[in-house]
């Protein structure tokens, strides 16, 4: 129940309320994987049910690795907002792909809780970060802001 509504309903609203305000790349990640912990939720509960008794290694391999795909993506772009962040995608595209190939090898899927510990980790410092720093008006925790490109036109040679 922690998973759907903390980590799926919870962060499902934040996107909706970081949608409000504008922020694009905030509203793709927290609805996304406010719908991804749904998602997970659902699937657990319905096969445990009984519902999904077939469901196999391959199934989690295929959802874990398409979820793998959308953090790459979303990975790149945080190359324009903070290191802090690329960091906390960074750990969570690895996340993804060691949770697809644990579901073949119990090692590799112990390997993946402790990136799991350390994502989550860097998410809470970057959260915790950026909260702080805009409620102080000041830059107290690092985040490590990348430089943003010039709009002048620099010559291809």
């Amino acid at each position: 129940s922690h998973g759907f509504f903390y980590g799926g309903l919870a962060q499902f609203c934040a996107g909706m309320w970081e949608f409000a305000t504008g922020n694009t790349f905030g509203a793709t990640a927290f609805t996304s994987y406010g719908a991804f912990w749904i998602s997970l939720a659902a699937f657990i509960w319905a096969h445990e049910g009984g519902l999904f008794a077939g469901a196999q290694e391959l199934d989690m391999f295929l959802y874990f690795l398409t979820w793998g795909c959308l953090s790459a993506g979303l990975w790149l772009i945080t190359f324009r907002i903070s290191k802090a962040l690329s960091v906390v995608f960074g750990s969570l595209v690895l996340l993804f792909a060691l949770l697809a190939i644990g579901e073949y090898s119990t090692a590799i899927h112990k390997i993946a809780g402790y990136v799991g510990l350390f994502c989550g980790g860097s998410a809470i410092y970057t959260g915790y970060a950026t909260l702080l720093n805009a409620t102080w008006k000041g830059n107290f925790l690092p985040l490590g802001p990348y430089v943003a490109p010039s709009n002048e036109e620099k010559p291809l040679v």
